[in-house]
Formats: C-alpha cells, sequence, structure tokens
C-alpha cells in the first residue's frame, strides 16, 4: 500500500557536501528568470540550493528545461557542446528530468531522466531517457561490508561451490578468483575465516553517507532502474531492465559493457567486461574481460578473468579463468572449476541430491572438459585436463589421473573407462596449443590474478607423479593377482612396488589393463592401456624437467647446466605440493606462510593478499626449477649429484624423442581435419576444404611449434655436456 507524508521542513533542508563547493557560486537573478522561463520548478523557491561553475561562459541557464529540481543541485560547466557516441549525438544539458541530491561534472547531457537522487557524476556522462536512477546512504554497491546500526543478518554473502552456503564468502571490489578460492575451500580454521572478514571490512568508516557514482565518459540509454550503483569509466548501458547493489569497473583502456535485457543485482562487474542480451547476475563477482550474454544465468558464483558465459545457467560455482560455457542446454551447479574449462551442450552437473540435503559438490582442477550430454553424481573430483566422453555417470567419480580420457563401461561394464595420458597419446595439438591459446585470448591490461597458461606445470607435474604410483601400486596388485609368483612371496611392500616398477620397465609392450577401485564409487574403474601411459607420463615429466632447466639457465646467460648452476639451484626451497590459486600456482607452503600472515595482523588487506601473490609470482620460476631437479631425482630414484654419463644420455634420448612426438603428434593430430575421409567428405574439393579450414602448412602455432621444436633438439644434445 502507498503510503502518504505530508510535506516537513525536511523536504526543504539540505546540506551541499563541503568538498564540492569549491569553484561553484549560487545562480544570479537573470539565470533564475531564464530557469523558470523554461518550465524548471524547484522545491526551494530561493532556488539557493542550486551551485553551478564559476566563471564566464562556464553555465548556460537556456540549456535546463522541463525540470524539477529538490535538495542540493551542483553543476559544473554548462555549455552548447554536442557529445557524441556512435550514432547517438545529443547537447549537453539537462532536460526532462526530476533530480534531487545530484552533483553534475563538466557538459554532461541528462535527458528524460525520470528520477534521479543522490548521485555525482563526472564530466561527460550523458543518460538518456531512463526510468529511475537512485542511491541510498547505506549502499555498500555490491561489497559485503556493513553500515553503522546494521546487523551480521544484513550481510551480503555469496554462496560459491555449495548450495548450503558452507563456502560462503564476502564480494570486495578487488576480488580475484585466488581470494575466492582460499576463503572458501579453507573451511576449518574459524579464526582465519574471522581475519577475511575483517580484511573486507578494511577502511570502511560505516558512515550513512553514501553518494551513487557514475565517471566520466559514461553513457547509459534506453534503461529502466539503477539503484545504488557505482559505475566506473567509459561504461556504455543499452536497455538494461535492473542494476542494483552493484559496482561495475571500468576505465578508457578497459572499458565495460552491458545491453538490452539485463539484470543485475547485489555484485561486482570486472573491467573490461561485457553483459549482453537479457542475461542475469545475482550475487555475483565477474572479473576481467569477461562475457556473460545471450540469456545467462550467473547466481551465487565468482566467475574469473577471461571467461565466456552465454545461455546456460550457473548456480554456486567457483570458477577459475578460461572458462567456456556456451550452450542453452548445458548447467553447472555447485561446483569449483579451476580454469581453462569448456562446458558442452547437454552436460549437466548438478547436486542430484543423493544425500538428505544439497550439499553436494564437484571439483575439477584445471582444463576439465566434459563431453556432449555429460552428466554426474555429486560429489566428484576430476584431476587436470581430464576429458569425460558422452555419457550418463551415474556414481561418483573420482579420476586422479591428468591428461585422461574416461568413458563409460560398454555391453554392460559397469565401470568407468579410463586412458591416462590420452591427450599427450592422441591429441597433443589440444594440449600444447593451450599455452599460446591462452596467452592471446588474454586481453586484460592490468592483470591482478595471476595465471599459469602453460599445461605443463609444477600442479600438473604433482598429478602425473601421483598417477605414476598409482599406475605402479596397481600393476603390482594385477602381477599379484595373475599369479606372478616372484611378487607373491614378496612381503615388504616397498620391494613390492621396486618389483612392479621393474616389470613395467622391463615389459613396454605388455598388454592387459588394471582395476581401480577407487576411481568410481562401486563399480571401479578399467584402467586401460597403463604400460605406455606410465611410459608416457615419464617422458612428459622428463620433458617438463629439461625444459624448465634448460629456461632457467638461459636467464643466467648460460646454454649448458655447470657445477655452479646446480649449486645455486639446491639452495632454493623445494616444495613438492603445490596450489592452484585462482589460475596461479603457489606452493602450499607458501599458502600457510600467508594464512599466518593474515592471523597476525602483518597482513591486514586483500591489496597486501595481492603483493604476497605477487611475490610467490617473482620466485615462481626458482620454485619451478629446484621442483624440476627433485623430479629428475624421482624419476631415477638417485640424488642429482650421483646422476652418471649414462644417466644424462638417458635423459637427453628420451626428452629429444619427447620433444619430437610432441611436435609430431600435434601435426598429426591437426592433420586428421585434412586427411580423414569422415572430415574430408562435406567439401566439393581441397581447394573448398582450404578456403574453409586454411592451409595446415600456413597454420602458424605448427610453424612456431616445429622451428621451436628444432632449437630445443640441438640445444638439449649439449645441455648436460659440463656435468
Amino acid at each position: 500500500m502507498v503510503e502518504i507524508e505530508l510535506a516537513s521542513k525536511n523536504d526543504f533542508t539540505y546540506k551541499v557536501p563541503s568538498e564540492y563547493k569549491t569553484g561553484k557560486r549560487h545562480l544570479t537573478k537573470d539565470e533564475i528568470k531564464i530557469l523558470k522561463e523554461n518550465r524548471n520548478h524547484n522545491l526551494d523557491e530561493s532556488w539557493q540550493n542550486i551551485l553551478v561553475e564559476e566563471g564566464e561562459g562556464n553555465f548556460d541557464p537556456t540549456l535546463i528545461a522541463n525540470c524539477f529540481f529538490s535538495g542540493y543541485i551542483v553543476i559544473g560547466k554548462l555549455r552548447l557542446v554536442f557529445l557524441h557516441w556512435n550514432d547517438l549525438r545529443l547537447g549537453a544539458g539537462i532536460r526532462n528530468s526530476k533530480l534531487k541530491d545530484i552533483i553534475i561534472g563538466d557538459d554532461c547531457v541528462i535527458y528524460n531522466v525520470n528520477y534521479f537522487e543522490n548521485y555525482r557524476l563526472g564530466n561527460r556522462v550523458i543518460l538518456f531517457n531512463i526510468s529511475e536512477i537512485c542511491c541510498t546512504n547505506h549502499s555498500k554497491f555490491g561489497n559485503g561490508i556493513l553500515k553503522k546500526g546494521e546487523t551480521e543478518d544484513k550481510r551480503m554473502w555469496i554462496g560459491v561451490a555449495n548450495e548450503n552456503d558452507g563456502r560462503r564468502i564476502l564480494p570486495f571490489e578487488s576480488m580475484i578468483a585466488g581470494d575466492a578460492y582460499l576463503w572458501s575451500h579453507y573451511r576449518d580454521d574459524s579464526e582465519l575465516l574471522q581475519r577475511f572478514v575483517e580484511l573486507t571490512e578494511n577502511g570502511n568508516t560505516g558512515e550513512l553517507d553514501t553518494i551513487g557514482f557514475i565517471d566520466d565518459d559514461t553513457v547509459i540509454k534506453q534503461t529502466n532502474i539503477i539503484k545504488d550503483a557505482k559505475i566506473g569509466k567509459s561504461v556504455y548501458i543499452k536497455g538494461a531492465l535492473k542494476l542494483k547493489n552493484i559496482t561495475i569497473l571500468s576505465t578508457e583502456e578497459e572499458p565495460s559493457q552491458i545491453g538490452e535485457g539485463v539484470i543485475l543485482v547485489n555484485g561486482i562487474m570486472g573491467y573490461g567486461t561485457h553483459v549482453f542480451y537479457s542475461a542475469m547476475a545475482v550475487r555475483f563477482v565477474i572479473g576481467r574481460n569477461c562475457n556473460v550474454k545471450y540469456g545467462a544465468r550467473l547466481l551465487n558464483s565468482v566467475l574469473g578473468d577471461n571467461s565466456t558465459i552465454s545461455c546456460c545457467e550457473v548456480l554456486n560455482n567457483l570458477i577459475y579463468p578460461f572458462h567456456e560455457q556456451h550452450h542453452n542446454s548445458s548447467f553447472l551447479i555447485a561446483t569449483t572449476v579451476m580454469g581453462q574449462s569448456n562446458i558442452a551442450s547437454g552436460a549437466t552437473i548438478g547436486s542430484n541430491h543423493n544425500s538428505r540435503s544439497p550439499d553436494g559438490e564437484i571439483f575439477a582442477k584445471r582444463g576439465f572438459w566434459p563431453g556432449l550430454c555429460s552428466d554426474f553424481k555429486h560429489n566428484s573430483r576430476f584431476a587436470s585436463f581430464v576429458l569425460v566422453s558422452k555419457g550418463s555417470y551415474q556414481h561418483e567419480l573420482d579420476i586422479q589421473y591428468p591428461f585422461s580420457l574416461v568413458a563409460p563401461g560398454q555391453n554392460g561394464d559397469p565401470s568407468v573407462h579410463i586412458v591416462p595420458a590420452w591427450l599427450f597419446m592422441y591429441d597433443m595439438f589440444a594440449v600444447m596449443r593451450n599455452k599460446d591459446k591462452f596467452a592471446v585470448r588474454d586481453k586484460r591490461i592490468t592483470k591482478i590474478q595471476n595465471i599459469e597458461f602453460d599445461p605443463l606445470a609444477p600442479d600438473t607435474m604433482e598429478e602425473i607423479a601421483h598417477a605414476l604410483e598409482r599406475l605402479i601400486s596397481l600393476t603390482a596388485d594385477y602381477l599379484a593377482e595373475s599369479g606372478d609368483k616372484k611378487i607373491t612371496e614378496i612381503t615388504k611392500e616397498s620391494k613390492r612396488y621396486q618389483y612392479a616398477k621393474d616389470f613395467l620397465h622391463k615389459n613396454p609392450d605388455a598388454v592387459f589393463t588394471l582395476s581401480d577401485s577407487q576411481c568410481q564409487k562401486k563399480y571401479g574403474a578399467t584402467i586401460c592401456k597403463p604400460v605406455r601411459a606410465y611410459k608416457t607420463y615419464r617422458q612428459i615429466v622428463k620433458y617438463f624437467a629439461v625444459r624448465t632447466l634448460m629456461e632457467y639457465t638461459k636467464t643466467l646467460n648460460s646454454t649448458v647446466l655447470t657445477n655452479e648452476i646446480m649449486e645455486r639451484i639446491k639452495k632454493i626451497p623445494l616444495f613438492t605440493e603445490w596450489e592452484n590459486v585462482g589460475g596461479q600456482i603457489m606452493p602450499h607452503a607458501k599458502v600457510e606462510e600467508l594464512f599466518a600472515s593474515i592471523k597476525d595482523g602483518s597482513i591486514n588487506n586483500w591489496e597486501s593478499v595481492h603483493q604476497f601473490y605477487n611475490l610467490c609470482e617473482c620466485s615462481y620460476g626458482q620454485y619451478k626449477v629446484r621442483y624440476a631437479i627433485y623430479l629428475l631425482e624421482y624419476l631415477y630414484s638417485r640424488e642429482f649429484e650421483d646422476f652418471n654419463s649414462e644417466t644424462f644420455e638417458d635423459i637427453i634420448n628420451d626428452v629429444s624423442k619427447c620433444a619430437q612426438q610432441i611436435y609430431d603428434s600435434s601435426v598429426k593430430s591437426r592433420e586428421k581435419d585434412y586427411t580423414d575421409y569422415y572430415r574430408t567428405m562435406v567439401y566439393r574439393s581441397k581447394d573448398e576444404m582450404e578456403a574453409v579450414l586454411g592451409q595446415l602448412a600456413n597454420n602458424s602455432f605448427l610453424k612456431a611449434l616445429k622451428k621451436y621444436t628444432a632449437g630445443f633438439i640441438d640445444e638439449v644434445k649439449n645441455f648436460f655436456s659440463n656435468m
């Protein structure tokens, strides 16, 4: 029911904020006369509530018509100039609008704003055909802070990764995916969680003095409601339905845009981000250079930088950078997806309430790629760069093999089938192209979130090391079950493990499958081609280790490894456990160090947390090269100092062979598009095919990889010559 309130003295009292009085003056009698003649009205009949720019020619009252003023009005330069935005050309001025408590910058356009209250405009702002723009004095602009007098239940939380808010976090303007990960996934430390709240509150005065803000060169037209919004520079908003309690971050270099039919409520929208075509986001943080469009629904989620969501439904998620989800028939619920991911059409990744509450979760490391029409049961977990074949997975999964292919069993087989290292064996082009692909797609001007683009990095190498150990252990079980008498006679676990490892080395052409009961609840998994996977994994680890060593030595102006360089590397702290913190690969020990600094008060705000990330990134190359040495020692079961010429020769041969195989496999996997009958049958001729696909010989990535591979193999031959 609409309430009626009689006018009181409060309606005629106002106080212009002192910082906006400088360089301003009251209206002259002649100016007031002109304003009245132009059918303008003022609740203050003295017109003393309006301040305008000092200086001759800086205020033209004829440019204001058919307006109603109340509260204080501060107007910057208002001159006969025209503002352009694409095909829109409007003269500066204020027309057909109702303004209360408004501060206007220089040369602005305000046409047909039906209700405009408690806002400050920058310079050259265009507001055209808008129903309502207003701001309450207690607005938080999408941040999870409190104002004076508010209780904790008034906080705005985002329930990422879990539908029951068990991992909820507070949004803040500078939040990146790494912050959201640490807050949402270390839930057993109540002191740390409280400190995260305090970091978010840092700098908040709590005063009930909030003024809405629209910064320089922003254009807003044909829009319905804007309430409690902080809008950055050079933003373009066209046809939005509702923007409430949000911050839109934008600069001239990284402008953000909002299109027709969009609803944004309670959240932060990142720099250079576009939200178009009836998309909706509620309780959200969207990172830099993202696209949310074509009716997408993003609720209770954090979306990392350089991501695109179209058409689909995304609820209660923490999503790292470089996430792609384009299809109306796909949805994502209650997940942590660690980026460089692609959700296919028909992939229904939602909690199906298999317990008595909606508390299930999916945890997928980077490179997660579920196939068309695939669905999963919560809880499930996936290693890095797992490709999941089309199918309905009726039981919980724990896929511990990175770069693998997962497929349903056939002909009534209830187990899932896993080919470890499948991407290395059959689609090397996709793996090796990722690093360059993501680098090219990274359009951020300012890069706060550090991102590892390379699929071959310490996090994936750690996973491969665990996968190797698992293959060896399962092989030991297989040999025992197959009746191998020697292994049945071994009682010591370490010797049993070594026997299975030796078997894999001595029988590179053996053909058998393994059974892994942990990969799927109830029915387990069949591990296919384990011997080839074991060999491939080892080659990749060697390749990563040697490549990392070579890159490091080049930073020291050397093309060969020397004892002096080795002594230097050995002095670097060794970290063997790694975490993907929003896209940045960090030692777990550094995460614990960060937590200790937060809890002891030496880190008191999120900007300092981000500085800590950057310090870790500066040392990442050193941590990585120390880990590379550790990996070689792990593979050869001896200290690096004990490597002999035979060991180095084996490393050189394996790494050179691996580098060549990487190139050959990349060419072969791409070549299929040009030679496979079923790929080529849709073209009338080779010329038509090349017109559509381009010529294989002109593939820029393959040309660059060929050159790099030749140089790499030449360099690796002499790399250990001084050892």
